[in-house]
């Protein structure tokens, strides 16, 4: 199954240090039962670009989380076995992002990562301020809400597994 696990440019540097995504478990978003009912119209592809969405958004709440990080979004790719997605219970699943909202319940070694996918250097302004925010979007703010989603205005990059360890070695990152 492939999940797409939110991420921050410092969370990778130690994902790439440590050679695997932990501990577990682990937030991530696929293409669940929940998200197909949602998008029933939805071909395979719409669903993977969905479930990466949501994971992008997430990987918001990461950078509010870390006022030091690269104001720039980071999603990576997983493919993991089936046995080790779980979907969590309780009121996590409620919501858009609940929707996809999946736990592995393993840390997942380097070698899982199919893809990341990152935010070009020129939307750190955009994402700076939606991450800004974030606590008036969830208190229920339009013009919060409006800026968040401007940061999905920024098509995330496709990075090989290979070119993730050359976006650490760039000053500012």
């Amino acid at each position: 199954m492939r999940v797409y696990l939110p991420s921050t440019l410092t969370l990778l540097a130690g994902v790439h240090a440590a050679k695997e995504i932990g501990p577990a478990p682990l937030a991530a978003h696929a293409v669940t039962p929940a998200l197909r009912e949602w998008y029933a119209g939805g071909d395979r592809e719409e669903l993977e670009y969905a479930a990466m969405t949501a994971a992008a958004r997430a990987s918001l709440r990461l950078l509010a989380e870390d006022p030091s990080a690269p104001r720039r979004r980071v999603v990576l790719a997983a493919e993991i076995p089936d046995d080790l997605v779980a979907r969590p219970g309780g009121n996590a699943a409620v919501g858009d992002a609940g929707r996809s909202l999946v736990q592995v319940t393993a840390p997942i070694p380097w070698k899982r990562i199919a893809s990341g996918h990152v935010d070009d250097e020129d939307a750190a302004d955009d994402v700076d301020a939606a991450v800004k925010a974030l606590p008036a979007a969830d208190a229920g703010d339009d013009d919060a809400a409006f800026t968040v989603d401007g940061a999905d205005g920024h098509e995330l990059l496709w990075y090989a597994t290979q070119e993730l360890p050359h976006l650490l070695d760039r000053p500012g990152r």
